[in-house]
Parts: C-alpha cells; structure tokens; sequence
C-alpha cells in the first residue's frame, strides 16, 4: 500500500451536500440548511430558556445568555457605537449567536461541517447589516447628507474628490458587504479543509506506520481546539464590523 497516495475526497464532497428531505419540493433540505436550522433554534432556545426561569443567581442557560449579551455590549457596542447603540443590542447579540453556532458544527462529532463555509447565508446577513447600516445612516442625516459625508469625508482636498468619491461609493455600496461575507466564508473554508488534510492523513497513516501517524492526529486535535477559537472569533469579528458600520452611519464624524 502507497502511503503517499491518499485518497482525499473531491471538493464537491466537502461543501456540495445533496437534498434528503422534501426533495420533491421547492424547500428542499440538505445537511447545510439542516445545521442552519438547529444554529436559529438553538439562539433562540437559549434565550427562550434563559429568560423563562429568571434568578438573581444565574445558572445554566441564564449564565451564558447574561454573559453574552454583556460581552457584546461591553466588548461591542461600547467600544464602537456608544451608549446610543444599546438599542442595537438585540440584533448584534442575536446575530453573534447565530453565527457561532452555524460555525461550531464544524467540530461536532457525526456533523463535521461548518454551514458557513457556504457563501449563501453569509451573503445574506452582509445584505442585512448593509442594510441596517444605510437605514440608520439616512434616518439619522437625512439622505443628502449621509452620502455626502460618506463620499466626501471632511479634510480631504478637494481635487481629491474625484478620486475619493468613487472609491468611497464602491466602498459603502459593495466592497463592505461582499468583504464581512467573504471573510467569514473564507476562514470556515479554510479551517474545515485543514481538518479534513489532516484526517485523511492520519487515517492514511494509522493503517500502516503507527508512529508517524500521531503528529498529524495530534495536529487534528490542535486544529480541532484552534477551530473552535475560530468559530468564536469570526462571529465576534462579523458583530464588531456590524457595530463599526452601524456606529458610522449614525456618528459620521467618527
């Protein structure tokens, strides 16, 4: 047996599942939509518990909940936005669960598959927080002078605008949707390829040289920790770029 010939399953293995429930229909299932299902019920169960039994000493659910709603207005919302963006705190902590939970499947035993290393919802919450950002933006300014001070940011020279306003339109219109989904697809990408690597390679290897065999399966139980680090930090950094724009668009001058 060649060791050396591993047999690494095609890409469309890895990201391509095919439909297995109601797979006659228009809202055909597979296992990305499945895992995006449980990431929105399981945000929603876990405040839906924590705030069913409230008690002036948190246990259990209540526990994590308060912790993260702090977290997000302490470490989010008042290094970005200010005291006005407290408003904001359901949605940015809603939104930092969900992302956390569609990204930790990737190292759930039998699932195995971060749901966000599909482009699809990505997009979609980049289309949502372009959104927010531009209702608050205008309801804020006023139309005109929203996209006046975003294309023609203040102290700048004035022959530069030409050159400036473009960029800018193409920054708040494109370039900051597609870069807060593209970052997040990216990193879950790449971190469920280096997983899969370094599980074929050890079970490659575990079936011949036992020895050589436990650096890449002590590899896979570092990335699996590091993985887990991942899942939190690409939801914290989705949030924190959501709470930048937010806070731009209500306080341009910042």
């Amino acid at each position: 047996m060649n060791i050396f010939a591993l047999d690494f399953p095609p890409v469309s293995h890895l990201f391509n599942w095919p439909d297995f429930l109601f797979t006659d229909t228009p809202v055909a299932l597979n296992k990305t939509g499945l895992i995006y299902i449980a990431a929105l019920l399981l945000t929603a169960g876990l405040f839906w518990a924590a705030g069913r039994r409230r008690s002036l000493v948190p246990t259990g659910a209540q526990t994590v909940a308060e912790a993260g709603i702090d977290f997000v207005e302490n470490s989010i919302i008042m290094q970005t936005i200010g005291p006005d963006g407290r408003r904001y705190l359901p949605f940015l902590t809603t939104l930092f669960f969900f992302v956390f939970f569609s990204n930790i499947f990737e190292v759930v035993p039998f699932i195995q598959f971060p749901a966000n290393s599909r482009m699809a919802i990505p997009l979609a919450l980049a289309l949502v927080v372009w959104t927010i950002y531009h209702v608050v933006g205008i309801r804020a300014q006023g139309f005109y002078h929203y996209f006046k001070g975003a294309l023609f940011p203040p102290g700048v020279p004035k022959l530069l605008y030409i050159l400036v306003a473009p960029i800018e339109l193409l920054q708040i219109l494109l370039i900051r949707p597609l870069s807060l989904a593209i970052r997040l697809w990216a990193n879950m990408v790449a971190g469920h390829l280096l997983l899969v690597t370094f599980a074929v390679l050890s079970a490659a290897l575990w079936g011949t040289l036992y020895v050589p065999a436990v650096l890449p399966f002590a590899a896979l139980i570092l990335l699996t920790a590091f993985e887990i680090f991942v899942s939190a930090l690409q939801a914290f950094i989705f949030t924190i770029l959501t709470a930048v724009y937010i806070g731009g668009s209500l306080h341009p001058e910042h």
